[in-house]
């Protein structure tokens, strides 16, 4: 296991490298942002001025070098354009982000297996339904669904606000309220792929020699579900919730602007807008890391239940 986790991080930390490399490179081919900062009445010797105070004057990997030596330090840069730490400006909005992304990843692991054992345990008339649901959650964009939750259930039936975000630290309560509409209009979808995954999962263990064995051998039921056929078939569904929860932050960005929530996402966009690339490369970085370390729960837990996954 501890060759595992070395692996699993080594491969991380050349992931990170990799990927604010070329975020960096893309970034250079964006306008030349000087003079978006200094104004239409800068002159030619102030936008040179600002390019070498900026560092803009400089060749490519030497800027990403200096800038990936302070980011591995914990500094991130100051905005070109708001003269703010970004290490500041993403901590103040991170936690709403964060909590779109965390709630929406833990509702459809629960959702998704719970619904994905069900329906292969039972089929029938509950398979057809969950593969029907399946189908419609798929189907439907989080976007719309959004907009359609916030008519319904906050502008009609007021049982939740339409916009706004309350800490937990403040009431958690209110927190938890908050974050219902977006937690559910981006959850959907991802419920439906979990579920799709268990389910041919459960169901492949259910067809397997040594299960009929076992429950040939008279076995309880609960022991045989629980010890053999989930343990057996939760790698998969493990391996798919790791992958919703990356679209999951991307869909917790787009929502945040529909529920007026002040997370990264807005962040996110203005910086990519305005071509501040210290903004753009400090949300990459947040947002690659909370990815990376996600998948390595995930791989830890999935390698914990399958020995094999550990020679891969």
């Amino acid at each position: 296991m501890s060759r595992f986790l070395v692996r699993r991080v080594a491969t991380a930390i050349v992931l990170l490298v990799v990927i604010t490399g070329l975020t960096f490179f893309l970034m250079s081919l964006m306008p030349d942002p000087t003079r978006a900062i200094l104004g239409p009445g800068a002159t030619k010797a102030d936008l040179t001025a600002k390019r070498h105070e900026l560092g803009l004057n400089r060749p490519l990997f030497d800027q990403y070098g200096t800038w990936f030596s302070h980011a591995i330090h914990g500094d991130l840069g100051i905005s070109w354009f708001s003269g703010y730490p970004v290490r500041t400006s993403i901590t103040d909005r991170l936690p709403i982000t964060l909590s779109l992304a965390v709630l929406a990843t833990l509702v459809s692991a629960i959702l998704g297996i719970g619904l994905g054992m069900a329906a292969a345990i039972r089929r029938g008339w509950l398979d057809k339904a969950v593969q029907a649901v399946g189908t419609l959650g798929f189907a439907v964009p989080g976007i719309w669904l959004g907009l359609l939750l916030v008519i319904g259930f906050a502008l009609k039936l007021h049982w939740f606000p339409a916009t706004g975000y309350v800490p937990f630290g403040q009431n958690p309560w209110q927190w938890l309220r908050s974050l219902v509409l977006p937690v559910t209009s981006i959850a959907v979808g991802s419920v439906a792929a979990v579920a799709a995954q268990t389910r041919n999962a459960v169901a492949s263990v259910l067809a397997r020699d040594y299960i009929r064995t076992l429950r040939g051998r008279g076995l309880p039921r609960w022991r045989l579900l629980l010890r053999h056929v989930l343990r057996n078939s939760m790698p998969a569904a493990l391996t798919v919730v790791s992958l919703q929860f990356i679209g999951l932050l991307g869909g917790a960005i787009v929502v945040e602007q529909i529920f007026a929530l002040q997370g990264i996402g807005g962040f996110a966009t203005s910086g990519a807008t305005q071509s501040d690339t210290p903004v753009v490369l400090g949300v990459v970085v947040v947002g690659v890391v909370m990815v990376l370390v996600v998948n390595l729960v995930i791989d830890l837990v999935v390698g914990w239940l399958d020995p094999r996954a550990r020679a891969r």
